[in-house]
């Protein structure tokens, strides 16, 4: 029965160490061990979309854990469904014995089985909101304080009005305007607006 793993962290420097060991552990094939450094938002992924393609009926699929699948609770489900009976796939979930699809093949197994991917599919889609949640508590608490994301402003130079004044007699080009501040079109028309704004100049 072939074996395959899947892998999957959300961004090219996250560490997939802790997944791969594992499926080594497991002896699993490399060449049987699909990644994707990819968010799990979307299944528009290229190890992932292989993977499914290669399995057959009886085949295994292990996975570190479920939100390794999605990060949905509605996706989860689907693909999950999609694996097990499109594809005919078991699947075993590492960190979880109870989710797996070769023990418990009767009734009251697949009941059981159903009731903890639901469950963890829950816990997995409402785990992501709460980090969201958190993270968008301390964004604004640090706007709060002040700090500042993003790529820092480039500040005009002081003698910006002057180079306005100029740039309004046409007496300096665009071009020169931002070659001298060292700020981009978009920035210069941006730091235009606070500065008439600033001034009480209407456009």
């Amino acid at each position: 029965m072939p074996t395959y793993g899947y892998v999957r962290v959300s961004s090219a420097d996250q560490n997939e160490d802790r997944q791969l060991l594992a499926m080594n552990e497991l002896k699993i094939p490399s060449s049987q061990i699909f990644t994707d450094k990819q968010s799990g938002k979307d299944f528009d992924r290229p190890a992932y979309k292989s993977l499914v393609q290669k399995l057959r009926p009886g085949d295994l699929l292990y996975i570190k854990s479920i939100d390794r699948l999605g990060r949905d609770y509605d996706e989860i489900q689907n693909q999950w469904r999609t694996l097990t009976k499109d594809k005919g796939a078991d699947i075993a979930v590492i960190d979880m014995p109870l989710l797996d699809t070769r023990s418990g093949k009767d009734l009251m197994g697949t009941f059981i089985a159903d009731l903890v991917l639901q469950i963890l599919s829950f816990v997995a889609q409402n785990e992501r909101e709460s980090i969201r949640k958190r993270q968008a508590e301390g964004i604004a608490t640090a706007k709060a304080k002040g700090v500042r994301f993003g790529r820092p402003s480039k500040n005009a130079p002081n003698v910006f009005g002057k180079l306005v004044e100029q740039w309004e007699k046409k007496q300096r080009t665009t071009e020169e305007i931002l070659k001298i501040c060292k700020i981009s079109e978009s920035t210069f028309y941006r730091r235009l607006r606070e500065y008439r704004s600033l001034n009480g100049i209407k456009d």
